[in-house]
């Protein structure tokens, strides 16, 4: 099993630290993995994107062309990695944020009012694991556990506080997914 995942957004959405997350979880659920962060010069607007590979066996090559999934945080994003997810693979939509519809028929996408969600929950800045959490629940890369307890392990002490919010965005994100499954809404 191999999974190549881009993640991608404006700088101050979070999009590094849900990379890190993921692979912080895959790595301490022993699988290899790498984690390339790319960003503009700017501190927060710019674009911020990294790629995490996660596989069961070595991987010959961090760089990811054609991912098995992607999490897009804004349109630039969308309109970048939308065309280049793998026929089969997951994409994972801020539809707050994200007014189109993908277009595709040979992948599965996933609309998640993640911004939205995350300032119902008094934080904008939960978008970023309400999403990586709709995407391990619908990849099942690593388990849901496994990115809670990834940042329960690697979550700085500054933000620690907000660990108990970080799980409930989680469980929404990921709640999404299993409403979507059953076809309930």
């Amino acid at each position: 099993m191999q999974q190549e995942v881009i993640i991608s957004g404006f700088g101050g959405q979070g999009a590094l630290f849900a990379g890190q997350l993921l692979a912080y979880a895959a790595m301490d659920s022993g699988l290899h993995v790498t984690w390339i962060p790319s960003y503009g010069p700017e501190m927060r607007g710019g674009k911020a994107r990294c790629t995490v590979v996660v596989s069961d066996e070595e991987i010959g090559s961090p760089l990811v062309r054609r991912p098995s999934a992607a999490i897009v945080l804004n349109i630039p994003s969308m309109e970048a990695f939308e065309p280049a997810v793998k026929p089969g693979g997951v994409l994972v939509v801020n539809s707050s944020l994200i007014p189109q519809k993908s277009e595709r028929d040979d992948i599965r996408v996933v609309y998640v009012p993640a911004s939205d969600m995350a300032t119902e929950l008094g934080n904008v800045r939960l978008a970023n694991v309400i999403c990586l959490a709709a995407l391990v629940k619908a990849t099942e890369i690593v388990s849901l556990d496994a990115i809670k307890q990834a940042l329960e392990d690697h979550l700085p002490e500054r933000h620690r506080k907000l660990l108990s919010l970080n799980f409930e965005a989680m469980d929404r994100g990921a709640a999404l997914v299993d409403a979507a499954s059953s076809g309930t809404d």
